[in-house]
């Protein structure tokens, strides 16, 4: 099996509003995510399947993410990924096709914090597991290596090589 790729991505900074899933993203919150884009791009972790909660801030932050990369991979938006649970984060990710390599997940706090730290099975860069530790700050992403296919995805399965937040 060849090795698989999963990125989770919280949305980059949002401003505050009256409907949750209408907040948008600030000027700092899009110059966060071109950043985070860019950075995908230079160190190779291009998503070929991307899955979007449908908040218009997460959305948002796809859009720029996308515009700084050489692919045009479009966004699969998914409910479950609002619904902010790691169950729900999961189910969508387990129902990634076979062909796919590597799958972006952009999400929320606190489900996109919880499942990376679930997910590690420990064996990863330790710089990394502090990171993610410390709390998924807004536009923070982190790379984890699969051994499992996408429909195997569990606690413990996966090896976290890298965390970022634009910037840093």
């Amino acid at each position: 099996m060849q090795p698989r790729r999963l990125l989770l991505i919280r949305h980059a900074k949002a401003a505050g509003g009256p409907v949750d899933r209408e907040r948008p993203l600030t000027a700092d919150g899009v110059r966060q995510a071109a950043a985070l884009g860019a950075w995908l791009e230079h160190a190779g972790l291009v998503p070929d399947r991307v899955l979007v909660s449908p908040a218009r801030r997460a959305v948002q932050t796809w859009e720029q993410v996308g515009a700084a990369l050489s692919t045009g991979v479009q966004p699969i938006g998914d409910a479950r990924i609002h619904d902010n649970t790691v169950d729900a984060l999961l189910a969508a990710i387990r129902e990634t096709p076979e062909d796919a390599l590597s799958v972006a997940v952009v999400g929320h706090n606190p489900s996109i914090g919880e499942l990376a730290g679930v997910l590690d099975d420990g064996r990863g860069d330790p710089v990394a597991r502090r990171g993610v530790e410390s709390g998924v700050p807004a536009a923070g992403v982190a790379v984890f290596d699969l051994a499992v296919p996408f429909a195997a995805v569990a606690p413990g399965v996966a090896t976290l090589r890298n965390f970022r937040v634009p910037g840093d």
